[in-house]
């Protein structure tokens, strides 16, 4: 009971407090960090007993790294391995040994100076994304940058965390044991990579088979947990085990979809794991020694910009570039509290030094929104013309493909909708859950995703931000419905065609984003209305027009919602079907005002007009004050270039 009502407390006061850190474009992090100092047992003691919310905070460690690793992407590691291994390699080695001796020089163990270097090379990947991602600038050359090196942090986390119980034995222990335990902690990790990746993707490939998203979902769950247990009985954490398990997962076709199911729990844990990360802040001391805790976050903020940005340079970036870097990445992150989380029961810290790496922490973490946004001014005013880039060499970097079509769903109508878009030169992603039907269009040639289509991170990895069309082609409704409301809320400006089997629900999809409703019961009608016109030799070009009508008014005349406004039977008593075409006459036509004479229709195009339509009403021969209006309908006879040139007359 007590454990609920901490809960209860802790989610209802970070509520408001979030929902203001959003108000002011902060990040969330800085609203639980905000939350625990308010309730801890340094702020207004509502909840004294942390030890109840640290328990869920190491849960909330496990999950956030089991995450990480799902968004780890080693593929991109390949692809920018330059920027990944060089640029971040020599930010994390030169922050580390920078700060390190530093440390030293003021007379702390080596052991722990170093500890303090691995503190101070970890920046923020949550926040850092995810203000790169609201600015839309995570495909500019800066933004990619950012992304190598956290890549590279990110790969480091194993590894440090596994470094932390080997620097605490280091005053007791001789260096060889110590080498030794090292080497077998990182050769089980080892161990569960290679041997975890074919153990995960030949269940999984059985268990997606099925088609069942909770049986799924539990599968993914049973690796985390499994892996944590695993390191756990070895002598690590449960948090090592959650990231490597990520990691497994996330090389697999599959790692796309276990990511969606994921990330509404991440929320959840990562911010209770936050929350009682404030709730450890010591106001007091930190009011204390307010003057220390300034002078370390300015040297943090400093030192660790142009050890980034002097990293990026050697690694090839501009100038422009490894200055926004610098000054993006200068704050120090969440991994960070992680580590120091694992840490602090080690001794690695001193008497009062873990208060002041909080402090700095946090206060870092929330000036990291105004170093971004300040970023390319400062680093324009820093750099001389002549390191700037010019205008027209702007810095972005070649963009993943845009301007594509994204088809969710390669059942029938989607792979042949896809394979047309293909054919005609049109670059085409497809999404869809079903594994052999992903294997199915990659072997077709197409750009192809595992994942549920009606999923936003889905539908994000599969670029529905640069998207000119989105095409539904799922068999549920309720997939379909669910899908056209996030892409809509995803991309504004895309087009939105949903393709459904039966007639609910049109009106819902429309009013929820779609342009085009495609309904296939209603589309067998119309097809065979079209065919049933042929044989009434009614002409190709006034079919198209009906039909269009029908689709263009939602199948309105087909759902019972519109009255019938055909009027096809105006020339069945002509008794004249070949060569025979009617010309519509709509508002703002050319020839409104004018006659057949008055154009010199046969001259000009070499057709008869044999009748004129209006009201219903057929007028074979019009006397001399006779005028075409909007609406009226002109039976023509000629040959087929003759009439192709009178229809274009009358459409202009």
């Amino acid at each position: 009971m007590g454990l609920l009502l901490d809960l209860a407390l802790l989610v209802g006061i970070a509520i408001p407090i979030v929902a203001l850190a959003h108000r002011i474009k902060a990040p969330p992090v800085v609203g639980f960090l905000a939350v625990g100092i308010l309730v801890g047992p340094h702020g207004l003691s509502l909840i004294r007993a942390a030890e109840e919310v640290e328990a869920l905070s190491e849960l909330g460690v496990a999950l956030l790294l089991f995450s990480v690793g799902l968004e780890l992407s080693l593929s991109h590691v390949r692809e920018w391995a330059r920027t990944v291994l060089l640029g971040g390699g020599l930010q994390v080695v030169s922050t580390i040994a920078v700060v390190g001796a530093l440390a030293a020089g003021i007379g702390l163990p080596w052991p722990q100076a170093v500890f303090y270097g691995a503190l101070a090379a970890m920046s923020s990947t949550a926040v850092v994304m995810k203000n790169y991602a609201e600015r839309g600038e995570l495909d500019t050359a800066p933004g990619r940058s950012v992304i190598s090196v956290l890549l590279f942090q990110d790969l480091c986390v194993l590894p440090l965390i596994l470094l932390a119980p080997v620097l605490a034995q280091l005053g007791d222990a001789d260096l060889g044991a110590v080498g030794t335990d090292f080497a077998e902690g990182l050769a089980i990790m080892a161990a569960l990579l290679i041997g975890g990746r074919f153990v995960v993707k030949s269940l999984l490939d059985r268990i997606v088979i099925l088609r069942d998203r909770e049986l799924f979902t539990l599968c993914i769950a049973f690796f985390g947990i499994a892996a944590a247990l695993l390191t756990e009985a070895a002598g690590f954490s449960i948090a090592i085990g959650a990231f490597i398990a990520g990691l497994i997962i996330s090389e697999s076709e599959y790692g796309l979809q276990a990511m969606s199911d994921v990330m509404p729990f991440r929320s959840v844990f990562s911010g209770i794991f936050f929350i009682s990360v404030g709730m450890l802040l010591d106001l007091g001391a930190v009011r204390e020694q307010a003057g220390l805790v300034a002078a370390v976050l300015a040297a943090v903020l400093i030192l660790k910009a142009v050890l980034v940005a002097g990293a990026l340079r050697l690694a090839g970036e501009t100038a422009m570039t490894a200055v926004i870097g610098g000054l993006s990445l200068a704050q120090v992150g969440e991994f960070s509290i992680i580590l120091a989380a694992a840490g602090l029961p080690l001794g690695l810290f001193g008497d009062s030094d873990y208060q002041v790496f909080l402090s700095v922490a946090v206060l870092s973490v929330m000036a990291t929104p105004f170093l971004i946004h300040a970023a390319p001014p400062v680093a324009r005013r820093l750099l001389s013309p002549r390191q700037r880039p010019r205008p027209e060499r702007a810095e972005f970097v070649s963009r993943p493909p845009a301007d594509h079509t994204l088809v969710v769903g390669y059942g029938v109508s989607g792979r042949y909708l896809a394979r047309m878009l293909h054919a005609a030169g049109i670059h085409c992603v497809v999404v869809e859950n079903d594994p052999h039907r992903v294997r199915q269009a990659r072997k077709d040639g197409l750009a192809a995703i595992f994942g549920d289509g009606s999923e936003p991170a889905v539908l994000e990895h599969a670029g529905v931000g640069r998207a000119r069309i989105i095409v539904f082609a799922f068999a549920s409704q309720n997939d379909v419905r669910r899908g056209v409301a996030v892409a809509r809320d995803l991309n504004p400006g895309t087009r939105i065609i949903a393709r459904v089997r039966q007639a609910r629900g049109v009106e819902e999809l429309i009013s929820l984003g779609a342009e085009e409703v495609v309904v296939e019961e209603f589309e067998a009608s119309i097809e065979l209305f079209a065919k049933a016109l042929e044989i009434y030799r009614i002409p190709v070009h006034r079919i198209w027009e009906e039909t269009e009508a029908v689709r263009t008014e939602h199948y309105g005349l087909l759902r019972g919602t519109s009255s019938p406004d055909l009027r096809l039977d105006t020339a069945k008593h002509l008794g004249i079907h070949d060569a025979l075409e009617l010309a519509e006459i709509r508002d703002r036509a050319q020839v409104i005002g004018e006659s057949a004479t008055s154009i010199e229709l046969r001259r000009r195009t070499g057709v008869v007009q044999i009748a004129v339509v209006r009201d219903g009403q057929p007028i074979y021969r019009p006397d001399p004050a006779y005028r075409y209006e909007a609406g009226d309908t002109v039976v023509l006879v000629g040959d087929r270039e003759s009439l192709d040139r009178a229809l274009e007359l009358f459409r202009k």
